[in-house]
């Protein structure tokens, strides 16, 4: 075994005797020391432990800049939540000066969410910081392509034989004109452009998001809300979102800012989704011109019939109901399979949805496709 796996061996392991005879530098002994006050085991009652966190908001903010010092920003956010799971550091996250140190990200917002209701006010500027950065982060990467697979959701019905150049539709015009192919210029010659038609300027489309925000859902409700936010921003869709647990509050007035969404919302408490799903009812207008979006696990607390028959309504009224069973890049997630069957025997696509899949997912809902496949 070559001197570099026994050293990553005797980081990981810990400890004096951990069997690899491998002895650690200045540098390597700082190191396991910040993995040691997370990872060591706490040691037999009575005997004194060499390294820890504990419940000192100065030690932890410390600890906070050493990992930012010796590992990635990616192990940095993993070894956060792992603090804050392992260790017990959510009351410490009320603490403006240690919010200051964390490193910003999609879990930590989260978290902080949670903590709301119980937020000092001198912190809440602080945590509103961390969360504008999280979110300013995401809109940079999201929001642009989701607004443009939306527009061309909603452009494509329309097409012209003179569009002007930002409306030619490039794929449809070189593939019109496969045959003008010059071999001396290496190039198609577009004789006929074909494009799409002048962009309609009014609502076209109506879109609800029914946010679940149990706690279970955290990480869903930060995606959701970014994205209503940016849907929102578009002329051409009239958005409305609301969230709920046992009631729902509507945020639709807060959409000019993702930030001020989160912080309506309050995650923890039940479910009940035959009240979301009710609440959406009143919401219709033009059912044949709407898309619902419910995020949700579908674990339902309140009326599992009177749910299902509400998404029947729903459904036959000419709505197109979805039901994101998480809006995440955490993995497969937990929901009730029941209810998820139950919702695809109505016709309701039941499914999760990675983020930066949900423009694709969203264009192809606006164009009635059959979603079956995202499952």
């Amino acid at each position: 075994m070559t001197d570099e796996r026994l050293r990553r061996w005797r980081l990981v392991l810990g400890g004096d005797e951990d069997g690899t005879g491998v002895g650690l530098d200045a540098e390597d002994s700082k190191m396991d020391g910040v993995l040691a006050a997370l990872y060591q085991p706490e040691p037999e009652s009575g005997a004194p432990r060499s390294a820890g966190l504990g419940a000192s908001a100065p030690r932890v903010a410390r600890w906070l800049g050493d990992i930012r010092a010796y590992f990635p920003s990616s192990i940095v956010q993993v070894m956060q939540r792992d603090a804050v799971e392992r260790l017990g550091l959510k009351r410490l996250l009320l603490e403006p000066e240690l919010l200051s140190a964390v490193e910003p990200d999609v879990h930590l917002v989260g978290t902080l969410l949670s903590l709301n209701s119980v937020m000092p006010e001198r912190t809440k500027e602080t945590a509103r910081d961390v969360v504008r950065t999280v979110v300013d982060d995401l809109e940079s990467r999201l929001g642009e392509p989701t607004r443009a697979a939306v527009r061309g959701a909603l452009d494509r019905a329309a097409r012209s034989a003179r569009p002007r150049h930002a409306d030619i539709d490039w794929g449809k015009t070189v593939h019109a004109n496969l045959r003008n192919y010059s071999p001396e210029l290496r190039t198609v010659v577009p004789e006929r452009l074909v494009g799409y038609g002048r962009r309609n300027k009014s609502i076209q489309r109506d879109v609800i998001l029914a946010i679940d925000q149990s706690g279970s859902m955290a990480e869903s409700v930060v995606y959701a809300s970014l994205f209503g936010a940016v849907l929102a921003s578009m002329r051409a869709l009239r958005t409305q979102l609301f969230a709920f647990d046992t009631a729902v509050v509507d945020l639709t007035d807060l959409l000019a800012d993702p930030v001020d969404v989160l912080f309506g919302t309050q995650l923890g408490g039940g479910t009940d989704i035959n009240r979301a799903l009710a609440y959406t009812q009143g919401l219709i207008t033009k059912p044949e011109e709407t898309l619902v979006v419910l995020v949700s696990d579908l674990y339902e607390g309140g009326n599992r019939d009177e749910m299902l028959a509400r998404a029947r309504m729903i459904v036959e009224s000419g709505v197109q109901l979805v039901a994101l069973l998480a809006l995440a890049d955490s993995g497969a997630p937990s929901y009730d399979h029941d209810n998820a069957a139950a919702f695809a025997a109505l016709g309701v696509p039941a499914f999760a949805c990675t983020p930066d899949r949900f423009g694709d997912l969203l264009a192809a809902a606006l164009r009635r496709e059959d979603l079956s496949r995202w499952g």
